[in-house]
């Protein structure tokens, strides 16, 4: 069993297809098909159903995954330990929230490239979901995402806090003024691609709010995300800081909520390995977090 058709088939149940896949890999569509079928061929069973819309674990993919992900990410590992001399440098590939990205981490950063110039760092944005995927599997060696998060193979550690708020046009000024004001199934809930934790903790909201069947709208970036906002085309459910910080602030009107769906805690999770490197444990060093490490 060749390591590299492994890591191949932990990209495609990862990323859900095989040109998503050839772009995380860097390589070509034709190389990530014949992998994955030479692994198929292999263990003797199919491992993805094929269907318009991507590929989905078989039975047999699903048993696979968890020993793929170890394997992926033991290599990775191992590399990286073998190369580690003590002094931070070298790549380190970190993912993120986009919205944790966008507010609280360019004075990490800034400090982390101050203090070690000699490591060529890499900012990867996506889900919680997807970065929990991409750190089990060792592409990426660490990530913020929103707790919770329970996992044997993590570790994580606790780096912020945030309230989340309801955004909505600067036209509704209260909450009871828009729930009056939008139709009975509710206004359209903008969010980010499923896997999104706080997509999730909007949609409890709304059924909360009597709005279970309300429109959803999918878009890739934070100030798509509030321009849309801004334009009365539906609500979203972000950070506080970000929303404050961001230059439509004017435009739009910002709505507390009930402490059980505004808090949320921000996790650094990381792999539990033997050998924690150089470049990583540097990153950590720099997170201004007053948390006990705690298991994922």
């Amino acid at each position: 069993m060749e390591l590299s058709d492994i890591q191949t088939f932990a990209a495609v149940a990862r990323t859900g297809g095989i040109t998503r896949a050839a772009e995380e890999l860097n390589t070509v569509q034709s190389n990530v098909t014949q992998r994955v079928k030479a692994l198929e061929a292999e263990i003797g069973t199919p491992l993805f159903e094929r269907h318009s819309r991507g590929m989905t674990l078989t039975a047999a993919g699903k048993r696979l995954l968890p020993y793929a992900q170890k394997m992926a990410a033991l290599s990775h590992e191992a590399v990286l330990a073998a190369r580690d001399d003590g002094e931070p440098k070298g790549p380190l590939a970190i993912g993120s929230m986009e919205t944790t990205a966008a507010v609280r981490l360019p004075p990490l950063l800034a400090d982390f490239h101050r203090r070690f110039p000699a490591v060529r760092l890499t900012l990867r944005t996506a889900t919680t979901a997807d970065l929990v995927a991409a750190v089990l599997d060792g592409v990426l060696d660490g990530a913020f995402v929103a707790a919770p998060i329970e996992h044997a193979d993590l570790v994580a550690i606790s780096a912020f806090r945030e309230e989340l708020v309801l955004v909505s046009a600067r036209r509704w000024t209260s909450l009871k003024e828009l729930r009056a004001g939008t139709p009975e199934s509710g206004p359209t809930a903008l969010v980010f691609r499923t896997g999104c934790t706080y997509r999730q903790r909007l949609e409890q909201i709304f059924v909360e709010f009597g709005w279970p069947s309300a429109a959803r709208c999918e878009l890739g970036t934070l100030d798509g995300m509030i321009g849309c906002v801004a334009a009365d085309m539906g609500v979203a459910l972000l950070p506080r800081a970000v929303v404050e910080r961001n230059t439509m602030i004017g435009s739009v009107s910002i709505h507390a909520l009930n402490p059980v769906h505004a808090r949320v805690e921000t996790l650094f999770i990381q792999r539990r390995a033997r050998h924690q490197y150089s470049a990583l444990s540097g990153f950590i060093s720099c997170l201004k977090t007053d948390e006990d490490v705690i298991a994922a």
